[in-house]
């Protein structure tokens, strides 16, 4: 992959798992990197050290993103430590518990589609104000992290969390039309079932290795598995693609 000089890019949700193994790939590809979390900073910064030990610039910062002024703070942030930002790899998402969608707390769904679907709009709006050639900046992309639950629906498990990253692939594909004059690019991974502590936050670590068997490759992914998609969205050798959803799912 070739490297770009300059290339500064915002990761939220980047202290652990997809994240943060995106920060990493990023860094072995030359991007500067600025790490956005919510709750994790130790987590955050040992990221950011791995990051810098690849030879170029980290930051870790904290950020809420589905609060707006939070988000400006921080694109603020990552402006005077890094310099202007080129890419965005709106990672933060959260799931809550698993069960059934009549048995989901109603203030569980809102807090889901806030960090899911608001935050996301929120952070694509912020990055497309400090990149589009509209606004003085130089063009940019954009890689939102969905899954392939937007199109199995996840029923039994959380149809809320799959009816937010459905709406993050809508998106997608209407942002990529309507930033493609502004030098923006805007495309969307869809992650299946990847190895990481999120399964343990719904309430069944071993979910990854319990639900196997349906998936046509016969395992769960590892983190490091989805990089590389995400990678080559923000390079030059994707230079013609935008409004692309990309699965990285074993066959889901």
């Amino acid at each position: 992959m070739r490297q770009v000089p300059d290339q500064v890019t915002v990761v939220t949700g980047a202290s652990r798992g997809i994240g943060a193994a995106v920060a990493l790939r990023l860094a072995r590809a030359g991007h500067a990197v600025a790490i956005g979390y919510e709750r994790s900073a130790d987590a955050a910064e040992k990221t950011a050290e791995a990051v810098r030990a690849e030879g170029v610039a980290a930051v870790a910062l904290q950020v809420d993103t589905s609060v707006e002024s939070e988000v400006d703070a921080f694109f603020e942030a990552v402006k005077g430590r890094l310099g202007a930002v080129t890419g965005l790899v709106n990672n933060a998402g959260i799931t809550g518990l698993l069960g059934r969608f009549t048995e989901t707390p109603v203030e569980q769904m809102r807090r889901v589609v806030d960090v899911n679907v608001t935050g996301a709009l929120i952070c694509a709006r912020r990055a497309a104000l400090e990149m589009s050639t509209s606004h003085g900046g130089q063009g940019g992309a954009i890689v939102n992290i969905s899954s392939a639950a937007a199109t199995l629906g996840s029923p039994g498990e959380y149809v809320h969390y799959a009816a937010s990253k459905a709406a993050v692939d809508a998106m997608t594909m209407g942002l990529s039309k309507e930033l493609a004059a502004e030098g923006i690019r805007v495309n969307s991974v869809q992650p299946g079932m990847i190895v990481t502590d999120i399964h343990a936050s719904m309430g069944d670590p071993d979910r990854p290795w319990r639900k196997a068997s349906g998936i046509p490759m016969g395992r769960p992914g590892e983190p490091e598995e989805v990089t590389g998609a995400v990678a080559w969205l923000l390079s030059p050798e994707a230079s013609y693609t935008t409004g692309a959803v990309l699965r990285v799912a074993g066959g889901l």
